[in-house]
Formats: structure tokens, C-alpha cells, sequence
């Protein structure tokens, strides 16, 4: 079994190169900027409500605009968005900054700018996945998104771990300051990405271009059956908001910390030995054995009652976890049409963002109204049972075969022999 990373894209793919560094710049920035907010609001409202009130503040723009951003990345130059909503970012981040430095910070100010950077993130993200995908040939695409998803679980363990040590001993200020100068870098690297001609028409920008990618979703049932699979997990068994109340069980100092670092640590560890995975060809199967994997690990967790056999249970289901995404991400870019890539990264977009905001609700809800170790072991158990029902209910899913599949000969066929920008 071959284990490590394939680094080919990166090697031979200039474009693709830029892009993966851009977006590590970017994210790791963010990453830092995201805990420093909410480290900020807490320290001048000294309110768990207001902190709370973030991820209200970010769910609906996060629809509609995830939603749009996905129309306009079939209809505009995908390469433009990237830019404008960069720079759109860059001026949230600098506003951020300026209010860090005076001498009364405003609160309603870190909530516009939370309302904005949703806003600019969703609109840029379909755009992102959309161009990747088109500088990628289709050989390339399984080690291109297990690099891209390397890139992002790596920002989120050191963006948060670099934006609290600043933010406690420095200020607000030095992990604003640092997002500004991220933002400048990687507007440096995607002004060199040289993006691509269309294969297709562009979309008109219209609400039923909207929902032409909504019933192309729908008559796809082996997609649908990937959103609704990673929707599942994360609403029946997302842990995030619990991991503060099992660490109080444990009388271990840095038992918070672990906890919050093993589910990283494991999609890190699938990510490092994930060449295994360019041998696999049946992805709707490993995706809904890897989610089936995911509600596993998160059972243990709940239930264990030692704290190396939850960090154990988180592990895994980070391992898992990361080897869903990496099959979806590269059933997606092979088998979807340039043409309306856009659309269905918005959609998918919501699938991985909306499922862990109403999944840590439930899970509130559930442990309120149970136990917390009846909220994590029964929501594992049951996202095992969904996706296993689910694997069942669209069998176009389980049967897909890259080797096979029409829409991937089609895509394919469609996609250029390589990267050859400088």
C-alpha cells in the first residue's frame, strides 16, 4: 500500500500552485482572525449570548450568498471573483485592525464585518473550487484535493493555536495586521493565475440558472447522495460545542486542548497516507464507509469515559471524516461539467457549513433534554444508520465507478491535457 502524499500537482501544475498558496495564506490568516473575534467579543461584551450571536449573524448570508456565489461562478470570470471578494476580505480584515487600535472598540462593528467576510467567503468559494477544477487535469484531481484539504486542516490547527497565543499576548491588533498582510500576499499569487478559457456558454445570472443547478443536483442522485451524506454527519454528529463540557470530566490539565486537537489531527494523519486512496475507484462506497467511519469514532467518543479513549474516538473520526472529503471532492471535480461547477459548489458549500451550525444546535439540544453522553453517542450511532440508509436508497451512488461513468468521460473529454501557464 503506497502511503504519503502525491506532491505531482503541485510539482507540475503552475497554476494550481498559485492557487494552493494563495489559499494557504489566506486561510491560515483567517483561521487566526475567526478565534481572535470571538476571543475580542467576549473580552468587551463578557457575554456568552453575544459570542453565540456570531454564528447567527453568519448562518443566513452564508445560504443566500454561498447560493449566488455559485451563479455568478458559472457566468463571470471566475478568476475576477476571486480578486474582487479578496480584496472584499482584505478591507474586512483592515477594518477589523483600525477598530483594534481605538481606544473603545465597537461591537456592532465586528458583527457588520462578520456579516461581510460570510458574505465575501461564500461568493468566492464556488469560484475557487470551480477554477481549480479547471487547471487540473483529470488524472491529477484525486491528489490535487487531498493537497488542497492538507493545506486547510493544517490552517485550521495553526491559524487558531497562532491567532489566540497573538491575540492573549500581543492584541487583536497583531492577528488583524497579520490577515492584512496575508490578504496582500495571496492577491499577489492570484493576480499570476492565468485562468483558463470557458468549455461552455457562461450562465446568465438569473434565479433560474439558480435552479437549473438545483434539479441538475436532484437528477444526479450519486451527487446527491454525497451532499446529503456529509449533510447527515455533520447535523447528527458535528461534537465541537460539546468538546468543553466532556473535557470537564476528565481531571487532565490540557484535556480541552486535546480534545480539540484530535479531530484535526486525525484528517492530518488521512491526508499525510492518503496516496492509497488513487488505487480506489468505487467512491460512493468509500464515502459512505468513511461517513459510516466518522458517526463511529464520534460514538466512541461520547461514550468512552477515559480521556485517551475520546481523543482515540475523535481521531478516527477525523481520519474518516478527512477520507469522505477527499472522495467527494474528487468525485465532484470528475464527474461535474465546468458549465455548472459553480452552482454545485455553492451547494456543497452549504452541505459542509450549514450541517455543523444546525448539528451543534442539536447536539445543545439533545444533551439539554438527555444526557451529553446520550447526545454523542446517539447522534454517532445514528449517522451511521443514515448513511448506511442512504448508501441503500441511491444506488447509483454505491455503484459509481471513475473507471466507468459517464459524466466523468465527459468531463474528461472536456478538460485541458494540463497546466501550461509559467
Amino acid at each position: 500500500m503506497k502511503l504519503g502524499m502525491d506532491l505531482q500537482p503541485l510539482r507540475t501544475l503552475p497554476t494550481f500552485r498559485r492557487l494552493f498558496f494563495a489559499s494557504a495564506v489566506t486561510n491560515l490568516g483567517s483561521q487566526a482572525t475567526y478565534v481572535t473575534i470571538a476571543f475580542q467579543m467576549s473580552v468587551l461584551t463578557h457575554s456568552v449570548l453575544a459570542v453565540g450571536a456570531i454564528g447567527l449573524v453568519e448562518f443566513l448570508p452564508l445560504i443566500i450568498f454561498g447560493l449566488y456565489g455559485g451563479v455568478l461562478a458559472d457566468a463571470v470570470n471566475r478568476k475576477v471573483m476571486l480578486l474582487v471578494t479578496e480584496v472584499a476580505l482584505l478591507g474586512c480584515s483592515g477594518a477589523l485592525l483600525i477598530n483594534s487600535l481605538l481606544d473603545a472598540p465597537s461591537v456592532t462593528l465586528l458583527y457588520v464585518v462578520i456579516g461581510a467576510q460570510v458574505i465575501a467567503a461564500g461568493l468566492q468559494s464556488p469560484s475557487l473550487d470551480s477554477l481549480r477544477q479547471q487547471v487540473v487535469p483529470h488524472e491529477f484531481q484525486a491528489a490535487a484535493t487531498t493537497l488542497s484539504m492538507f493545506q486547510r486542516t493544517v490552517a485550521s490547527i495553526a491559524g487558531p493555536a497562532l491567532g489566540g497565543l497573538l491575540a492573549v499576548s500581543v492584541g487583536c491588533w497583531s492577528v488583524y495586521g497579520l490577515d492584512v498582510v496575508s490578504f496582500l500576499g495571496s492577491l499577489v499569487l492570484l493576480a499570476r493565475v492565468a485562468a483558463p478559457a470557458r468549455v461552455a456558454a457562461a450562465t446568465v445570472v438569473s434565479f433560474n440558472a439558480l435552479w437549473s443547478g438545483v434539479r441538475y443536483a436532484v437528477t444526479r442522485r450519486d451527487l446527491l447522495g454525497t451532499y446529503l451524506i456529509d449533510l447527515s454527519a455533520m447535523l447528527l454528529a458535528y461534537p465541537i460545542a460539546m468538546l468543553p463540557f466532556v473535557a470537564q470530566q476528565f481531571h487532565e490539565r490540557f484535556a480541552l486542548a486535546l480534545l480539540y486537537a484530535a479531530l484535526p489531527l486525525g484528517a492530518l494523519g488521512a491526508s499525510l497516507t492518503s496516496r492509497w486512496s488513487t488505487k480506489v475507484h468505487h467512491y460512493g462506497q468509500a464515502i459512505a464507509l468513511a461517513a459510516s467511519g466518522w458517526g463511529l469514532g464520534i460514538a466512541l467518543f461520547g461514550w468512552s469515559s477515559s480521556l485517551s479513549l475520546a481523543i482515540l474516538g475523535l481521531f478516527i473520526a477525523g481520519w474518516a471524516d478527512a477520507i469522505s472529503a477527499i472522495f467527494r471532492g474528487t468525485m465532484w471535480n470528475q464527474s461535474i461539467p465546468s458549465e455548472v461547477r459553480g452552482r454545485m459548489g455553492g451547494i456543497e458549500l452549504l452541505s459542509y457549513s450549514v450541517g455543523p451550525t444546525l448539528g451543534q444546535s442539536r447536539s445543545g439540544a439533545m444533551a439539554a433534554a438527555f444526557t451529553l453522553k446520550t447526545s454523542l453517542v446517539a447522534g454517532g450511532l445514528a449517522c451511521t444508520g443514515v448513511c448506511a440508509g442512504l448508501a441503500a436508497a441511491l444506488p447509483s451512488m454505491w455503484r459509481f465507478d471513475v473507471r466507468t461513468d459517464a459524466n466523468v468521460a465527459l468531463v474528461k473529454s472536456l478538460q485541458p491535457d494540463g497546466d501550461e501557464s509559467a
